[in-house]
């Protein structure tokens, strides 16, 4: 099976680049920059590199390097905005300040004959994100493409098969990445598409069959799409040693508890744990206001339920989880920056009654999870399932958590969830074709209003829905008027406390997904 290597040097997008060369059936395994070295490359059979984006400048003191002798071992290297400075950095090249300034966003980009720009236009639309860029190219290479604050947006020395981007050919704005990342994979390295996800399964499988043995497992399915596909997967491997422990924390959607024991326990089989831990979750959150305090806490306490779990399960050896790549990202992992912390990442706290945490898929994106769930024969109104958060509703209430608060939103994002629902497969469209997550927020802002010839003065609730293909970047969704109209209107008839619903047109950058 012919891979690719991503060579991490602290970027966000790294997970996302090892994506895209997988969405080509070309395996792609991620490592850190310092924990692989020129001789281990060369032993693993790499048919390509691609150096990842990083928040450092390559001149500055500490800054990530790349063993030189990387670059003569004769497979092809793909450089992406730091790792492209990298690569003209340690070739001899000149790194400085961009003299026009930082470019941001999506940035007109124009390119000279190349085999990396193969079927791309002359002239077409790239996503930047740099402070810095290639003052001097280095010896033996050549500029391939320009913007207008930057010279060399792009270079190459086709001999050596070393290549540049000062742009992200791996995000959705770049209008023909997909077509440079698949001439880098196919014209420049030669690979097959070989990789599939059965392969995934199959390895996954086999790998926790061999290293599972004998441990009892303890999952903790929060019921979201995530942690019910890992419990599915582990099951597969270690049938009744995989204790699911369901903690319906009372920050759930509305019916949702009854919904996830009913298929994953009575439809396939596991063995499902419920706990009603929901007074003791919200007298931890009492008077928590703080985002990353919530996150923290709810993370803790998690874990705790679990410990106290284990203990009247007897023997419980591992902890598991649903964790996925975006998780890992958002959370900071290496030299990356912490975006927010994630339950089951940032949260964990120090010490666990646990040898250790086992997350199966870890590697994967959303869409990824959903085709392994489909493949391993969970439900697909399961698999298809809109994305909950961890921490559940607990950061879609603004400000304080009460139960009051939690059960106006469970109606509210219900109501809106069954009028788009409704609404686009009516029209004849998959919701999660059109939008990638929907949901409500209920905000810590009151306004005033009017029923009938009374003043009413209740909260106001924000609707967001978002597309993307990889929740590292997404679009606001352009739903019909009438949706909306229609969510609005039943949410501030049907539920007494809401006086106003406004629509959330922030995409992500600047804004996350969730509201905390």
């Amino acid at each position: 099976m012919d891979k690719i290597l991503v060579l991490d040097f602290g970027g966000q997008y790294d997970q996302l680049i090892a994506r895209r060369v997988r969405a080509e059936h070309v395996y792609a395994e991620i490592k850190p920059y310092s924990a692989i070295g020129a001789e281990g490359i060369a032993a693993a059979g790499y048919k390509g590199i691609i150096f990842t984006g990083g928040p450092n400048s390559v001149y500055a003191d500490g800054a990530p390097r790349v063993d030189p002798a990387v670059l003569k071992l004769g497979i092809p290297v793909l450089g992406i905005c730091y790792g492209h400075q990298l690569l003209a950095f340690t070739e001899g090249g000149n790194i400085a300040p961009a003299e026009g300034g930082s470019e941001y966003g999506k940035t007109e980009l124009y390119i000279d004959d190349c085999a990396l720009f193969r079927d791309v236009p002359q002239e077409s639309v790239c996503w930047m994100s740099h402070t810095d860029q290639v003052k001097l190219l280095p010896p033996g290479f050549r500029a391939i493409a320009r913007t207008k604050n930057c010279a060399c947006a792009a270079m190459a020395n086709d001999v050596r098969r070393l290549y540049g981007v000062q742009f992200h050919p791996e995000v959705t704005h770049t209008e023909y990445g997909t077509q440079i990342l698949r001439n880098f994979i196919f014209e420049i390295c030669g690979c097959r598409a070989d990789w599939v996800m059965d392969d995934f399964i199959e390895s996954t499988v086999a790998r926790y069959r061999a290293e599972l043995a004998g441990k009892k497992v303890l999952l903790a399915l929060s019921g979201g799409v995530d942690s019910s596909v890992a419990a599915v997967l582990l099951h597969r491997a270690i049938g009744g040693d995989l204790y699911c422990v369901f903690v319906d924390h009372g920050l759930l959607r509305k019916n949702e508890g009854d919904y996830v024991e009913q298929t994953l326990g009575g439809k396939l089989g596991l063995n499902i744990i419920r706990v009603n831990a929901k007074d003791r979750f919200l007298t931890r959150l009492k008077g928590v206001n703080e985002p990353e305090r919530k996150r923290k806490i709810i993370g803790e306490e998690f874990i705790r339920v679990f410990e106290d779990e284990a203990k009247k399960l007897g023997r419980l050896d591992l902890l598991a989880q649903g964790t996925i790549y975006p998780d890992v990202i958002e959370s900071g992992k290496g030299d990356s920056a912490v975006i927010k912390s994630h339950h089951n990442v940032g949260g964990l706290p120090q010490i666990m009654a646990f040898e250790g945490i086992v997350e199966p898929l870890r590697e994967l994106f959303k869409d990824e999870v959903r085709e392994v769930g489909e493949k391993l024969g969970i439900p697909r109104e399961l698999v298809r399932r809109q994305p909950f958060p961890g921490p559940g509703l607990a950061v879609r209430v603004i400000g304080e958590i009460t139960e009051a608060k939690l059960e106006l939103l469970r109606e509210a994002d219900a109501i809106f969830r069954e009028e788009l629902d409704f609404g686009l497969l009516n029209a004849g469209t998959d919701p999660l074709q059109s939008c990638a997550q929907y949901f409500a927020v209920l905000t810590d802002t009151k306004t005033v209003g009017v029923m009938g010839d009374a003043r009413t003065y209740g909260y106001t609730l924000a609707l967001r829905a978002v597309k993307t293909d990889d929740f590292m970047t997404a679009e606001w969704a352009r739903l019909p008027y009438e949706i909306l109209e229609r969510a609005s209107s039943r949410i501030t008839n049907e539920i007494k406390g809401i006086t106003r619903v406004v629509y959330d047109i922030t995409s992500k950058p600047p804004a996350t997904v969730e509201w905390e």
